[in-house]
């Protein structure tokens, strides 16, 4: 009895001191957080930026038949937001597996850049296409894009979830969740760099 008493006594001290469960832990560091969260701050800043004040014709506008409009990329901008999120979360439910950490090959700055880098053409999953996103106006995408933002960057603030060890298997290779969740972001720069192409494109209409 005094032996069942004694263990139950050193579990809950475990659990109250935060000891319990922390072997192979990784909570993200003060310096990793301010990372993460300046760059959804300043890439959703640069965006609006970007979008603030076009009139229709300027949103619509097409340089070829098969180029994106400003109009597009918000779209995809605002739908990648949620599936991206969507495919972290999944991702975090899982059993945590440090075990892969030894297959990520790639730096948080060199893959942020890698995302970034509109060099490398990628397509758009079919879910994350503008047709398929079912938004059906600027106003509705940019709310949901904010929305969606600010519930990231508060989710960051305060995580205390293992995201260093919870690694997955993305297009470019492996990469943990906490690069993950820089892919958000860095997402939304590459559309922001293809926006500021179709503004500067000669035929952008002048309002």
């Amino acid at each position: 009895m005094l032996k069942r008493k004694m263990g139950r006594y050193l579990l809950t001290l475990l659990v109250v001191t935060g000891l319990a469960g922390t072997i192979n832990h990784y909570v993200v560091s003060r310096d990793e957080r301010k990372y993460a969260i300046g760059l959804m701050k300043e890439t959703h800043k640069d965006f609006l930026k970007l979008v603030k004040g076009l009139t229709p014709s300027q949103y619509n506008y097409k340089s070829a038949a098969d180029k994106w409009s400003v109009k597009e990329c918000v779209y995809n901008i605002a739908s990648a937001e949620k599936g991206l999120w969507a495919y972290f979360e999944s991702s975090m439910k899982v059993a945590a597996n440090p075990e892969k950490r030894a297959e990520i090959k790639v730096t948080d700055d060199a893959f942020v850049a890698m995302i970034k880098d509109r060099s490398k053409k990628a397509d758009a999953p079919e879910t994350m296409r503008p047709e398929k996103t079912g938004y059906q106006s600027i106003k509705e995408a940019l709310s949901d894009l904010k929305k969606n933002r600010m519930e990231h960057i508060k989710y960051m603030k305060s995580t205390t979830e293992d995201l260093r060890n919870h690694v997955v298997q993305a297009p470019m290779g492996w990469i943990d969740c906490y690069q993950l969740y820089l892919m958000i972001a860095a997402h939304s720069n590459r559309h922001a760099q293809q926006i500021e192409e179709i503004i500067k494109h000669p035929g952008f209409p002048a309002k």
